[in-house]
Order: C-alpha cells, then sequence, then structure tokens
C-alpha cells in the first residue's frame, strides 16, 4: 500500500483566487478543520507546495 498523508484546511477558502481554489477541490478540502487522508504522491505535495499558507499536514 502506498504511503499516505493527512491533511486540514486551516484557513478559509473565502477571497482566495480561483487557482488556489481548485487546488483545494483537488486535495478535496471544503471546509474548515477537516482533516482528509490521501496518497503521498509527488503530484499531491505539488499541490501542497501550491497552498502551504491554507493546509497543514497532521500526519505523515
Amino acid at each position: 500500500m502506498a504511503d499516505t498523508i493527512t491533511i486540514m484546511l486551516v484557513r478559509s477558502r473565502a477571497g482566495k483566487t480561483p487557482a488556489q481554489r481548485k487546488c483545494l477541490d483537488a486535495l478535496g478540502l471544503k471546509r474548515r478543520e477537516v482533516a482528509r487522508t490521501i496518497s503521498d504522491t509527488p503530484a499531491v505535495r505539488g499541490i501542497i507546495n501550491k497552498i502551504p499558507h491554507l493546509v497543514t499536514i497532521v500526519s505523515k
């Protein structure tokens, strides 16, 4: 099984650019303080690196 990563949206998506909202949609993050566990791939890491001010990594 592939490694997983748990991320949490810590800042609101309100007032963010459309590109940032698309990144959040790709990660499946809709509301604040909700954690989501997804596979840890280079593509996911790239999305997280685009919006580090909005999300936090809870566990690796």
